[in-house]
């Protein structure tokens, strides 16, 4: 499959990206060949009371945030709009309500400055951001083992090539990012609760508490954290926040954090055994800015003689340097193929869109 890193002439860049999948409103501006000319993205404080993301509030945060956030990004790039080579926006998975909203900012600017519109897959936006230059020796390689943890997504894919993925493993239920701010909830220390809880874990001794390892030794890599969650939850008094004293709380929130970390290692080392041969293994989504799991994360990567490759914490949750850097990456495979720049302008968002579907867009 080829790899053609360098942006042919032809491919109309700079490239200017809107993320609106979730709860962050985020654009930015990246060139062919990786160079971030310009990145922002405002995190929403309107969901802290309700310990969780609403989606009506989600979309109408983007809805007010977004025409100021483009014109900041421009000038934070030295650009005006004119300069732009094409337009992209998340067009799913995600939150139905945001990724309309960030799908008509884009298709308006692409429409009245007559460029290209390249609608994203959230999911292989993040599969592909290790290949942004800088990240992973040698850019990342196809093909290589990807493990997406994040709020929503707890996956194992065998990355092959732009828009070529096959999924070897997932959550049977909840994804380990949810399965944080639910432990995170109970307690009592606020949303988002991944960062919480890992803060507080540092004060703990992971090995305090006992808790279950769901689907640990199985064979596959599907993952399951209902069932953690669920432990966590028995191992708490009815009255949280008065009962358990501020080490009692640091020893379970280490002795979660330990056991989700312990589980994802073991099923890694099952999908090594579906996928033999990857040139890196990578980590993406928001809770790979996890300083414990990286660390265990690149030991196991060192163990199996494999590179790892993280991006910069900035980049591990929702942004838009990531879709920005998938419509390149879209762009350049499709010319590679002597296949003409996708303009995506009828399509509709989706709240569920399979990496599955991605192939297609290297055919026609």
């Amino acid at each position: 499959m080829p790899d053609t890193r360098q942006a042919p002439p032809e491919m109309p860049t700079p490239v200017m990206a809107i993320e609106s999948s979730c709860d962050d409103t985020a654009c930015a501006i990246v060139t062919g060949d990786g160079r971030i000319l310009a990145d922002a993205t405002l995190s929403q404080s309107g969901h802290v009371p309700f310990g969780g993301v609403v989606p009506e509030i989600a979309a109408r945060a983007h809805l007010s945030a977004l025409p100021a956030l483009v014109r900041d990004t421009l000038e934070a790039a030295g650009l005006r709009a004119r300069d732009l080579g094409a337009i992209a926006a998340s067009c799913g998975p995600g939150l139905i309500g945001g990724l309309i909203v960030g799908a008509d900012m884009g298709k308006g600017m692409a429409l009245a400055l007559d460029r290209p519109f390249i609608a994203v897959n959230h999911i292989e936006a993040h599969a592909l951001t290790a290949r942004l230059p800088g990240i992973a020796a040698n850019g990342a390689p196809f093909p290589y083992l990807l493990l997406l943890v994040s709020g929503g997504h707890c996956q194992c894919i065998a990355v092959e090539g732009v828009g070529h993925y096959r999924r070897l493993g997932g959550t049977i239920d909840d994804a380990a990012g949810e399965a944080f701010d639910k432990v995170a909830k109970m307690l009592g220390l606020g949303w988002p609760g991944g960062p919480a809880v890992e803060s507080l874990a540092r004060e703990g001794d992971p090995g305090a508490v006992a808790l279950p390892r769901p689907l640990m030794g199985r064979p596959g890599c599907d993952f399951s954290f209902s069932g953690l969650k669920t432990a966590v939850a028995q191992k708490l008094p009815a009255q949280v926040r008065t009962a358990l004293t501020r080490q009692q709380a640091a020893d379970l929130a280490a002795s979660f954090q330990q056991a989700v970390s312990d589980i994802v290692i073991d099923r890694l080392g099952h999908a090594l055994d579906m996928m033999p041969r990857p040139t890196t293994l990578v980590v993406a989504g928001g809770v790979a800015a996890n300083g414990m799991l990286r660390a265990r994360l690149r030991d196991f990567a060192a163990m199996h003689d494999l590179p790892f490759a993280a991006p910069p914490l900035r980049l591990c949750t929702d942004n838009a340097v990531m879709v920005a850097w998938a419509a390149i990456e879209t762009m350049r495979a499709r010319l590679a193929l002597g296949l003409p720049i996708p303009d995506d302008i009828a399509m509709r968002p989706r709240p569920r869109w399979p990496l599955s579907e991605m192939a297609q867009r290297m055919t026609a």
